[in-house]
């Protein structure tokens, strides 16, 4: 397997080399980030201020309940990297609560994209705070390649529904989406110099990157728990729309070596759904459809905050 590329630039430097010693592993990580230090509130909002910008096509295809049909394409994308599975693994409780890594990372974009400059800046300190307590064997939370990867599984998954569902209308919008995007990744330390600098260029790092990638099987384990996970079968139906519909968005490859089964029947159930979606979402006006922003942001952030201070508290139980 060829090694996955550095994001553009070459790897983001390191302010001192990693504690514990990484072994040779088939999947370069880039060089890991030191901890954060903890600003003063007023100065911390104030530098996210001045990095978040222009977000308004970034909210227009976010706030689109379709995009959310990528949710698992996106997931399993991030899997699919050899050094986001083991780190998934290891430091988070999937078996017992399978849907909490896609919920947790859905909850931090919808914040980033619609809160305010000092709610973004409160909930990238604490989970960059979290990421430090993320590392092993070849992986780190705060390793801006890994960031980068995963913010670009998001971007990728959001433009695919936007470029197949919906119905394209300026053609400037998916290049504005991509650069305006990229701040979930510069809030949490990939900065924007070492991301791709615009569409071209993120196109070619996921060609060159969805080449170089291997699902593990690690990384199957932990897809089959989100994909069939065992205390949520009163969900069937929907988890079984949702295993079609990721299926179908998925990257052939991807889709193969994940072991997702897709036959002609499946084929056509989930093009089906899709139309069906596709169509909805064009009668139904953007009023009716989109639920309210700060509602969704206050539910979101609730949710970080329950989801940090378990896991904090099962740390000190550990």
């Amino acid at each position: 397997m060829a090694g996955i590329p550095d994001p553009p630039g070459g790897p983001v430097p390191a302010e001192h080399p990693p504690a514990d010693p990484v072994p040779a592993n088939p999947v370069p990580a880039a060089p890991e980030t030191a901890a954060p230090e903890t600003a003063a509130p007023e100065t911390a909002t104030s530098e996210i201020a001045g990095r978040l910008g222009d977000r308004d096509v970034l909210r227009t295809l976010a706030a689109e309940p379709l995009v959310g049909l990528a949710a698992g394409r996106a997931l399993l994308m991030q899997l699919a990297h050899p050094a986001v599975a083991r780190g998934v693994a290891e430091h988070s409780d999937f078996a017992a609560r399978p849907l909490a890594r896609l919920f947790g990372t859905l909850d931090f974009l919808l914040i980033t994209t619609f809160g305010t400059p000092e709610q973004v800046a409160r909930i990238s300190a604490k989970v960059r705070g979290i990421h430090t307590t993320v590392r092993g064997d070849g992986y780190s939370g705060n390793d801006p390649g890994l960031q980068l990867w995963v913010n670009a599984t998001l971007i990728d998954s959001a433009l695919h529904i936007h470029e197949t569902l919906m119905r394209p209308g300026d053609p400037s919008l998916p290049g504005e989406y991509y650069r305006q995007a990229r701040i979930v990744a510069d809030v949490l330390g990939c900065p924007l110099e070492s991301q791709p600098p615009d569409l071209a260029a993120f196109r070619a790092y996921m060609a060159d990157t969805l080449a170089a990638l291997e699902v593990t099987d690690t990384a199957r384990e932990v897809a089959a728990a989100v994909l069939w996970p065992r205390r949520l079968r009163v969900l069937f139906p929907a988890l079984a729309v949702f295993r079609l519909v990721t299926a179908a968005l998925l990257p052939e490859d991807l889709r193969e070596e994940f072991g997702l089964p897709w036959t002609p029947a499946r084929r056509r159930a989930a093009g089906a759904i899709l139309r069906t979606a596709a169509v909805t979402h064009r009668v139904t006006p953007g009023w009716l459809r989109r639920p309210p922003q700060p509602l969704l942001v206050r539910l979101a952030t609730f949710r970080v905050d329950r989801t940090l201070s378990a896991r904090r508290a099962r740390r000190r139980a550990a």
